[in-house]
């Protein structure tokens, strides 16, 4: 705690990309957090507003370098924000440290290093931080996150599909073989770093599928759908860039179970999702768009049944950024120190 034992110190490693940028955003409102230390391993020294001119005036400290007894020294809780490859060493050194960690990286998520490694085509981090990090899906798994030090923030599209699918599948609504993800992104999914993938004329009135089968996202979901299944779960997604911002909508499919009608799901999510405030079920024949949490760390899904084909189609938004990185990350700070979960994310979507 700070000096004054009223509140968390905190730092964000990583700080400069978009889900560094977002943590800060954030964590700006929370009651109980200090933001002590903004850290940067290509910008140490410079400070945050030159990079993010938005930050003039709000965040005045330089940022620091990724020296790992300089962050314990400032710091309880540290959000890594890294790309892939880079937790792998860095976060076992902070615990290490005796600093709780939050990952939103993906290098904590899968249990399986080999699969890590198959998927990522990278390095795995030692198997006994894997089984110690403890998945954050804060809607699922809250119980598991409060009280725990080391957190593994899920994916963007994995947030969104999970959310939208595990109700179903745990209550044996959908036949498990049948599951199809179809996901779109906004283009800030894609990091701060340059590439042709996103440049303005390569995105702008386009529309691409990408990594198609090969999406590192598809075993953590199937993971998760198979935990929550009790046997193994395979599923096709497919990922699309979209020329927007920010955002996702997963779109899926499965056969039905028996006979069920779109007031049947709305009950059961409805039920499942009770009392816990950022997943928002919608009425019968209204689906939610991406615009429609925009900046916000709520998940809108909405159903539509079809019986000619005896399927279910399922439509999950969500802020990639904010639910699907920076949002959950801090309703997983909140459940790991026992707080109220919504603290410091009570912002409404921005609209329009």
């Amino acid at each position: 705690m700070s000096e004054n034992h009223l509140k968390l110190r905190v730092g964000i490693v990583g700080s400069t990309g978009y889900g560094g940028v977002e943590i800060v955003r954030l964590l700006l409102t929370h009651p109980l957090v200090d933001i002590t230390s903004v850290i940067s391993s290509s910008s140490a020294g410079e400070l945050f507003s030159e990079g993010y001119p938005h930050l003039t005036k709000i965040i005045t400290a330089p940022l620091d370098a990724v020296d790992v007894e300089l962050i314990k020294s400032k710091c309880d809780v540290v959000f890594t924000a890294t790309p892939s490859g880079v937790s792998t060493e860095l976060a076992p050194k902070l615990l290490d440290a005796g600093l709780k960690v939050i990952d939103l990286s993906g290098d904590f998520r899968l249990k399986s290093g080999a699969v890590y490694e198959q998927w990522y085509k990278k390095k795995a981090a030692d198997d006994a931080y894997l089984q110690r990090a403890v998945y954050g899906l804060a809607e699922v798994y809250a119980d598991e996150v409060a009280g725990a030090d080391f957190i593994s923030n899920p994916g963007c599209y994995t947030t969104t599909s999970l959310l939208g699918l595990i109700p179903a599948v745990k209550a044996g609504w959908i036949d498990l073989d049948t599951v199809i993800i179809d996901a779109k992104s906004g283009v800030s999914g894609a990091g701060r770093g340059v590439n042709l993938g996103v440049h303005y004329s390569e995105v702008n009135e386009n529309f691409k599928a990408y990594k198609v089968n090969k999406h590192q996202h598809i075993p953590e979901i199937e993971q998760v759908l198979s935990r929550e299944a009790g046997r193994d779960v395979v599923v096709t997604f497919t990922t699309h860039l979209v020329p927007m911002t920010r955002g996702i909508m997963s779109t899926m499919y499965g056969e039905i179970n028996g006979t069920r009608t779109e007031q049947d799901f709305i009950e059961l999510y409805r039920e499942f999702y009770k009392g816990r405030p950022f997943v928002r079920i919608r009425d019968a024949g209204k689906l939610p768009a991406t615009k429609e949490v925009y900046g916000s760390n709520y998940c809108d899904i909405g159903f539509a049944v079809d019986a000619r084909t005896g399927r279910v189609t399922i439509v999950s938004v969500t802020d990639n950024v904010v639910k699907g990185a920076a949002g959950q990350a801090i309703q997983n700070l909140n459940l790991m120190m026992g707080w109220d979960e919504t603290l410091g994310l009570k912002h409404a979507p921005v609209y329009p």
